[in-house]
């Protein structure tokens, strides 16, 4: 199907945003890093469970080791480093400054698949790559969120914000090296995902969390079943047809359809929180997709 990368890329977005939601309100509920545990989890049941269903096993067990190595690297650096860079920078610097620093994914994406695999773009791809960025910087950086951000936060959340980019960014061009052929993308998320589990739960054992995370979690049943719904949409719905878009489409090009999740968000914000948007915002979508228009041109 021609544009299944793309389309692919601009799901992720649609499936992010509906996660930043969800993940948003765990986040203030049980903590970030108790929810990016926790939503591990639940992705990696889901994916067992939809592997079961699709393939009749559980793991992949048959890819190659070459597979396992890529895609489990791709799964500690994105799922397990870089989302708790990203959680962690918007509880310090709030979600509009995290959002915009996570934008950079697509350029961090691009340089490292160029300099290590000889991807290239296109000079039209790269002109609606910047197009596309500059509307979603546009976007969140004239969106008003009532938060207030303590000042000695700031750099701090600043430099988890550019981690949790460059870890995306890494993550992404990892799984695009592990998922070559046609190999399914659940079956390479259930191993990112596998990956991710048992690195950031080792890591909490070793640091004594893991029992107060189940902890606060029970304390909180109302959290458990936000982060099961945010969990199915994104390490299942998002992750997976991300990977469709890194397998299927250009690093560049699909980092980029995959940043759109602000612009997405601006709507729901409006319809269902009742936020007022300014022309900002309005003309950074338009921006955005504009940028959009031209990838799919080129």
């Amino acid at each position: 199907m021609k544009f299944i990368g793309e389309i692919a890329g601009l799901a992720t977005s649609f499936f992010f945003a509906m996660t930043a939601i969800i993940f948003t309100r765990t986040g203030h509920m049980v903590g970030s890093q108790v929810t990016n545990r926790i939503r591990l989890l639940f992705g990696l049941a889901y994916l067992i469970v939809l592997n079961l269903i699709f393939f009749r096993e559980p793991l992949p067990f048959s890819a190659g080791s070459s597979r396992w190595i890529w895609l489990s690297l791709s799964g500690v650096i994105g799922l397990s480093l870089g989302d708790a860079f990203l959680f962690q920078s918007f509880v310090s610097v709030g979600a509009r400054l995290g959002t915009l620093l996570l934008s950079l994914a697509p350029i961090f994406g691009s340089i490292i698949a160029w300099v290590f695999f000889g991807e290239t773009l296109t000079v039209l791809q790269i002109t609606g790559i910047v197009l596309a960025l500059a509307g979603i910087g546009w976007v969140v950086i004239s969106h008003e969120e009532p938060t207030d951000i303590a000042p000695g936060h700031t750099r701090r959340g600043v430099i988890f914000g550019v981690l949790g980019g460059l870890g995306q960014a890494v993550g992404l061009v990892l799984s695009k090296q592990g998922m070559t052929g046609d190999f399914s993308p659940f079956q390479a998320n259930a191993i990112r995902m596998l990956a991710a589990v048992i690195f950031i739960w080792t890591w909490a054992v070793i640091q004594k969390q893991a029992g107060s995370t189940i902890t606060t979690v029970r304390e909180q049943p109302e959290s458990i079943r936000l982060i099961a719904l945010g969990a199915l949409f994104g390490p299942v719905l998002g992750v997976s047809a991300s990977l469709l878009a890194v397998q299927r489409a250009e690093i560049g090009v699909a980092s980029t359809l995959m940043a759109l999740p602000p612009v997405i968000v601006l709507p729901i914000s409006y319809f269902i929180f009742k936020e007022k948007i300014g022309w900002q915002a309005i003309a950074g979508t338009l921006l955005a997709i504009v940028g959009v228009a031209v990838l799919f041109l080129a």
